[in-house]
C-alpha cells in the first residue's frame, strides 16, 4: 500500500499540487498536514503512521516535507526502518525498497551517530575544561548552602498549635524554586548532622 503524506506551512496554504503529484504516484490515501512551527503537530504523519504497516510505503514529494529539522528526519527514518516501512520521495528519487534507496537510510543512520560523538565529545571536553578551572562540573546547585539551612529553619519552625509555620510550597516559593527542589534539600544530610537525614 502506498500512503502520500503532504505538508505545507502558513506561508504556502496551497497543498494541491503535492496531493497531484501523490495520487498520480499511486498513493491509496493522502494525508497533509498544516504545520509551520517545529512542535507543531503532525495530525496526517499521525495518521499515515497509524495505517501504514510493513512493507508499505510512505510517500512525499520532497524530503522536506517529511522532516522539519535534520534530527527529526534521522529520527522518523530510524522509525520506518525497524517498522519495515519503506519510504518514497518523489522529486529525490529515493526509494528504500531497493538497494540504493537503503543505502540512504544507513547515511542517515551515520549522520546520527556521528552528531551524537560530537556532542559526546563536546560535553567531555566542557567538563574537562570546568575542571580544569576548578569546578567538578554538572548545573549549578539551586540552593546556596545559607539558603538550604534557611529553608531547614523555616521547614522545622512549628507555631503555637503545634503544626509547621511554613508549607513546602510556600518555601518553594519563597526561594524560587520547586517543591522537588526543596524536598531534595531537606533530604540532604545538613552540616550540623552529617550523618542524619530529616524526613519529610
Amino acid at each position: 500500500m502506498r500512503i502520500g503524506l503532504a505538508r505545507v506551512s502558513t506561508r504556502d496554504q496551497h497543498p494541491l499540487a503535492q496531493e497531484d503529484a501523490l495520487k498520480a504516484a499511486g498513493c491509496d490515501e493522502v494525508f497533509t498536514d498544516h504545520a509551520s512551527g517545529v512542535l507543531a503537530r503532525r495530525p496526517g504523519l499521525e495518521k499515515a503512521l497509524l495505517m501504514a504497516r510493513a512493507g508499505d510505503q510512505i510517500v512525499v514529494t520532497k524530503l522536506d516535507r517529511l522532516g522539519r529539522s535534520l534530527s527529526n528526519l534521522i529520527e522518523l527514518a530510524e522509525l520506518l526502518r525497524e517498522r519495515q516501512i519503506d519510504l518514497v520521495v518523489l522529486d529525490q528519487g529515493v526509494d528504500t525498497s531497493t538497494p540504493v534507496g537503503r543505502m540512504f537510510f544507513s547515511i542517515l543512520g551515520a549522520i546520527a551517530e556521528f552528531e551524537h560523538a560530537l556532542m559526546s565529545e563536546r560535553t567531555a571536553d566542557g567538563l574537562a575544561a570546568a575542571r580544569a578551572r576548578g569546578r567538578t562540573g554538572g548545573r549549578k546547585p539551586k540552593l546556596g548552602a545559607r539558603q538550604v539551612q534557611m529553608a531547614r529553619t523555616m521547614y522545622e519552625e512549628r507555631g503555637a498549635d503545634g503544626k509547621r509555620a511554613y508549607t513546602v510550597a510556600q518555601i518553594a516559593d519563597e526561594f524560587g524554586v520547586t517543591r522537588p527542589t526543596i524536598y531534595r534539600n531537606l533530604r540532604a544530610p545538613s552540616m550540623h548532622q552529617s550523618e542524619s537525614v530529616i524526613s519529610q
